[in-house]
């Protein structure tokens, strides 16, 4: 497969994804705004910012509006809602020969919707824009698994979809940290995970910090915990690289996934939420590290479009 195809699939994989994700936290947190009288609007917004990597100004007040605007309606961010779903319209097109006619449709349809996006939020509300992005990106997943063959195109869609899912729980996750450890903030998580039915269902209504973080970190059956995301991008990566010999894995990406992932697995939940600050922040390291080795590897040379860190802004 030409470098170039693979590029482009990896990374509509990575911003459909990250569309999603970043509809589903703005469609939770703007709710539970609303819903609490007592929050401080100003913190609230800035912290959702700050974790979602967004620069802000210190000498204007933060709104709920603001925060879409900027997460979700900035078409020159490509870690906005539109912007993301704009940059994955744009890797397919140079991609055409690999995707099925029904996912390049689908893309552009939801393309040539985006500029309707702003009246679509004062005519209707951000909750129904939101609930149109996560459609149309559950939409596209499902094409994706319907039309594609599971080649090497294939495997680099999923890898970039469970790297930016990766990247994107860790992210969600700090929120969580920030808001003090409460038990609103685990309800906030898990519905934005799309999770809190099958939490329910899995421990009994029993929600705690312990079975939240073990759920939302070390499930192995939910698809989008981090353990299961890190396991899928590993098992992709095993199957894009040559054999590796007599020992080791073969490339550098396998070896920071794999790393990641062990980490995780044996480590109980009460480890990790002592350590959930470190455990965050050192998953955002990997997915820096494997878009980096993944792309030395197979893409050609070029500076990837990534998200700014807090500890850099």
């Amino acid at each position: 497969m030409l470098s170039r195809i693979a590029e482009s699939l990896y990374w509509i994989g990575r911003y459909v994804e990250r569309a999603e994700d970043t509809a589903r936290i703005l469609d939770v947190h703007l709710h539970q705004m609303l819903a609490d009288p007592w929050v401080a609007e100003d913190a609230a917004c800035r912290s959702l910012l700050s974790v979602m990597g967004a620069p802000t100004s210190d000498d204007m007040p933060l709104s709920a509006g603001r925060v879409v605007t900027l997460l979700g309606l900035d078409s020159g961010n490509p870690s906005s809602v539109i912007g993301a779903l704009a940059a994955a319209r744009e890797n397919a097109r140079g991609a055409r020969e690999t995707v099925s006619s029904e996912m390049w449709e689908c893309l552009n349809a939801t393309w040539l919707g985006l500029p309707d996006a702003r009246a679509r939020v004062e005519q209707q509300g951000v909750h129904a824009f939101f609930g149109w992005v996560r459609e149309r990106c559950a939409v596209l997943a499902g094409l994706a698994d319907a039309t594609m063959s599971r080649d090497e195109g294939w495997l680099f869609l999923v890898l970039g979809r469970s790297v930016e899912r990766v990247d994107m729980s860790a992210r969600l996750l700090s929120t969580h940290a920030r808001a003090g450890g409460s038990i609103p903030s685990w309800l906030t998580l898990l519905r934005s995970c799309g999770a809190w039915e099958t939490f329910l269902r899995t421990y009994r209504g029993s929600l705690d910090d312990r079975h939240a973080a073990e759920f939302l970190l070390l499930d192995r059956l939910f698809p989008r915990s981090v353990f299961a995301a890190l396991s899928t991008a590993e098992s992709c990566l095993a199957e894009l690289a040559p054999g590796p010999g007599r020992a080791g894995v073969a490339t550098d990406a396998q070896r920071i996934v794999g790393r990641s992932r062990t980490n995780l697995e044996f480590r109980g939940a009460d480890e990790l939420l002592d350590d959930l600050a470190g455990v965050l922040a050192g998953l955002e390291r990997t997915c820096s590290q494997v878009n980096d080795a993944v792309s030395r590897r197979y893409f050609r040379a070029t500076s990837a479009v990534m998200w700014v860190s807090e500890a850099v802004a």
